[in-house]
Order: structure tokens, then C-alpha cells, then sequence
């Protein structure tokens, strides 16, 4: 292997995309090639590396344990030649440049907002962001993919720097009609022939469930596990059960009543938000610039938009 002379950065920006939508044709539409030229540049990227990339499965593709560890690698090399540029449109100053931000799933509900505003003030800035799970960010962070991330739990894994961005209260509800709707500080164990709605294993509200539960020596009657807290928050809605779940994943079904907040004793749980990036990562002045104004305005914005909430709990 020679992949100096042999490999294009044009091949491991195209192997990088494919890899991500496991898709020629969605790789082929993102790039603005033709699924055809896209088929060709990672074949000569195949003949280059001397091993098979990608395997056939059913219609779509898969990445073989060779592609699985390419595109860590693709990635980094693409994050430096990004983060060169950026270092160079750096000198013509902070207001230009061109920043990638990951959140968490529950953080897509108020950064959006946050990146708007942000963008407002600093047009010369432009902002990427990607919504994941933890760990899919924490990967992000370490291939150099993404310079901050937004997360719930600072990441002891990696060697990365968290920053306390704004508290993060976890609120118990119900459905509109729920009979303990009003009542004041009532005890957990009045839920107890309730169901609990969970989101899966190993995410962080189920975490911070699971703490609830145990700390109120309480165990629920029957429990329910969803992959989402849009599902979460339908199946209330519903009359399903009750849940656990972070406030600021509610702003529409709060203000509209369709979900009541109970005012279980223990609750809201304080939870906080953190901004990351690695230790190794040179933020440029658009990064820094961004981060300082999370650091600056997110608990003021998430409090103006929420706190009416608790206190009418």
C-alpha cells in the first residue's frame, strides 16, 4: 500500500458519506455525483487499500471490519484538513468560519433556537450541527468530526473538557386528566399501580429513572420501554402511563395542556447540561466564539422559556 500516491481526499470524503447513509445513492444525492461516479471513486478506493470497503446486504450496503476501521481514519484526515482551513480563514478574523456542533437527541428541542440566535448576531459564522446518542458523539469528538458537543453527563471516557452549560431539571407527567393533576408533594409510591414509560437501556433519562426509583425505595407496578421521547410523550398523552423525562423536551405540550406536570416529592431531579470538546482540540476564534455565547445565554434562555412551568406545577 502506498496510500500517499494512490489515495484522494475526494475518495475518503466520498467513502466517509457512503459510509454514513450505508447508501450509494444517498452518498451519490449529498455530493451532487451520480450514483454511478460515486460506485467508481470507491472502487478505485478499494483497489487502492487492496481489501473490500463494503458488502452487499439485502439492497443496501454494510461496512466491513476493514471499512469500519478506515472511516475512523478518513475522518481524522478530513477533521485536520477542515480544522487547516479553518486556522486559515482564523487570520481574516472571528467572524467568519465555519463551526460543527453534535447534541444529544433531548438537546434537539431547544439548540435549534440557540444556533438561530447565535447566527442572528455573528452571520459571517456558519454553524453545522448533528443530532446523536452519547456514544455516537463521543466517537464524533475523538475522530476530529465535531468541535463541540452538547450532552447531559460529562464523558469520563475520553479525554475531553465539559463546561456546566445550564441546569437540567427531569419533571415526572401525565396525561392532561391525570386524577393527582394539582395535588401538592404527594409521595412516589401513590404511582405505584402506574406504569412508567422508560426510554431504553443505557440512555441517560432511563438512568435518571432508574436513580428515582432507588432512591425512594420504590418499584413500579409495570415499566414500558420506547426508543424515543416523542413516543414517550405521545403514549402520555394517551393515557399509557407516566415518565420521567426532561423538561425541556416539553415546550409545546406544556403550553398547549396536553401533558400535566405531578408534583411528586423528589422532583424536578436537577440534572445539568455540558458543552464538550476534546482536550487535544484547538478551538478557533469562530469555536470559542460560539462556545462563550452557549456559556453566556443558554441557562438564561432555557430558564425565561421554562421556569413557568415548574412554578405552576
Amino acid at each position: 500500500m502506498n496510500f500517499v500516491r494512490t489515495l484522494t481526499l475526494r475518495q475518503l470524503q466520498i467513502f466517509v458519506v457512503a459510509a454514513r447513509h450505508l447508501s450509494y445513492a444517498r452518498a451519490a444525492e449529498e455530493l451532487h455525483l451520480t450514483p454511478p461516479a460515486v460506485s467508481m471513486q470507491l472502487k478505485q478506493l478499494e483497489d487502492n487499500v487492496g481489501l473490500p470497503l463494503f458488502e452487499r446486504m439485502g439492497r443496501g450496503v454494510a461496512l466491513t471490519d476493514a471499512g469500519e476501521l478506515l472511516v475512523h481514519h478518513a475522518l481524522r484526515v478530513l477533521g485536520e484538513i477542515k480544522d487547516a482551513e479553518a486556522n486559515l480563514q482564523a487570520m481574516l478574523g472571528a467572524e467568519s468560519g465555519q463551526i460543527s456542533v453534535g447534541l444529544v437527541s433531548t438537546a434537539k428541542y431547544y439548540m435549534p433556537r440557540l444556533l438561530a440566535r447565535f447566527a442572528q448576531q455573528h452571520p459571517g459564522i456558519e454553524v453545522q450541527f448533528s443530532v446523536g446518542n452519547r456514544e455516537s458523539l463521543l466517537q464524533k469528538l475523538q475522530d476530529n468530526a465535531i468541535d463541540l458537543a452538547v450532552m447531559g453527563r460529562i464523558p469520563t471516557e475520553i479525554d475531553a473538557h465539559a463546561e456546566p452549560l445550564a441546569p437540567h431539571p427531569y419533571v415526572l407527567i401525565g396525561p392532561a386528566d391525570h386524577p393527582l393533576r394539582g395535588a401538592r408533594r404527594f409521595d412516589l409510591h401513590e404511582l405505584r399501580h402506574e406504569t412508567f414509560l422508560l426510554r431504553e437501556e443505557g440512555s441517560g433519562s432511563r438512568r435518571v429513572a432508574e436513580e428515582m426509583f432507588k432512591n425512594h425505595l420504590f418499584t413500579p407496578q409495570r415499566t414500558i420501554s420506547m426508543g424515543s421521547n416523542e413516543t414517550i410523550k405521545q403514549a402520555v398523552m394517551a393515557g399509557m402511563g407516566v415518565a420521567l423525562i426532561s423538561l425541556h423536551t416539553l415546550p409545546l405540550e406544556l403550553k398547549t395542556g396536553e401533558v400535566s406536570v405531578l408534583d411528586a416529592i423528589g422532583t424536578p431531579i436537577e440534572r445539568t447540561w455540558y458543552v464538550v470538546h476534546m482536550n487535544a482540540k484547538r478551538l478557533l476564534p469562530a469555536g470559542q466564539r460560539f462556545r462563550e455565547f452557549l456559556l453566556d445565554c443558554a441557562a438564561e434562555a432555557l430558564d425565561q422559556e421554562f421556569a413557568v412551568f415548574l412554578q405552576t406545577a
